[in-house]
């Protein structure tokens, strides 16, 4: 029996530029090979989407911060899925179609961005994961994630 871990999409979230705040848009096509259609993260290479759990942005409002979804420049905000624990190459499943396999969690941050300096603090380096788009399709607010089906 596998170990399944189900949660749900509360933001899709893009930007124009990196290093900022990203917007919640409700709905976007995630493109095979390259990220969410018009995020200024997208493109060939292994970090094409990044993934922030609810609950991290959650640990930081309890701290005082006032932030929300896309404040810390995550594509996709989940709920009740163990991102931070997921082993790279780890398949995460999201509504019918999407397929994203886990490349990296949490990132060095060589400079603190404009995100560090408007939140106050990031929890993308520690608790942010990215991954590839494997299948490509509509990611919306809603769609239920799927993990280790």
């Amino acid at each position: 029996m596998k170990n399944v871990q189900k949660g749900k999409v509360l933001a899709v979230n893009i930007s124009d530029e990196k290093g900022t705040k990203k917007t919640n848009i409700g709905s976007c096509t995630l493109l095979k090979d390259f990220g969410l259609k018009g995020d200024a993260h997208g493109g060939p290479w292994h970090r094409q989407v990044s993934l922030l759990a609810n609950e991290s942005i959650e640990k930081m409002k309890a701290k005082g911060l006032n932030v929300g979804f896309g404040d810390f420049a995550e594509n996709i905000t989940t709920a009740g899925v163990d991102l931070v624990h997921l082993p790279i190459g780890t398949e995460i499943r999201i509504g019918d179609s999407i397929t994203l396999r886990v490349t990296q969690i949490g990132k060095e941050c060589h400079e603190r961005c404009a995100v560090y300096y408007q939140a106050g603090d990031c929890v993308m380096p520690k608790e942010g994961i990215f991954a590839e788009v494997v299948k490509e399709g509509e990611v919306k607010v809603g769609d239920e994630i799927v993990i280790g089906y």
